[in-house]
């Protein structure tokens, strides 16, 4: 029988405390709301010629900033989730973006922010989502949920978690 008790062990995450781990989770988090402003932007400046997106892309932000969060506390299991995501908003912003550039003919509602702006906006969202998915991956194959115990007398034992 072991005579330690339960509180004596402390857990250690070391894969958390490379720069490498560090750097990586800074870029997902500021991914994530950087895709999430360029959505909202683009939903507050398109609000009166979007046609039913509107909801998805409320939806979209929501969930970019929770996963920000749970990414900022070292969640690795939301980054698979992000990379799907982004995947879906890649292909949807490339198939959006040529429509704003096209609002030029007759018929069209002019949204708040100029057909142009919104447009670019779009374009840029495409190597953003792009980047998203590389870093989440990579994020995702750092194994940062990795656990060492650590015992007072020395003796440790890794486990995943």
């Amino acid at each position: 029988m072991d005579s330690t008790q339960p509180s004596d062990v402390v857990i250690e995450h070391p894969n958390r405390e490379k720069a490498s781990s560090k750097a990586t989770k800074a870029t997902v988090i500021l991914l994530l709301l950087a895709s999430a402003a360029l959505v909202t932007i683009i939903t507050i400046g398109g609000w009166d010629a979007l046609q039913g997106a509107k909801p998805v892309q409320i939806v979209y932000v929501a969930l970019y900033l929770l996963m920000a969060y749970y990414v900022a506390i070292w969640n690795r299991g939301v980054l698979p989730v992000a990379a799907a995501l982004a995947i879906i908003l890649l292909i949807f912003a490339a198939v959006a973006a040529p429509e704003w550039f096209a609002r030029d003919k007759s018929g069209y509602t002019d949204p708040a922010l100029s057909a142009e702006i919104l447009g670019m906006l779009t374009v840029i969202i495409i190597p953003v989502q792009a980047l998203l998915i590389a870093f989440a991956m990579r994020g995702f194959s750092q194994a940062w949920n990795v656990e060492v115990e650590r015992y007072p007398n020395g003796a440790g034992s890794t486990s995943a978690a």
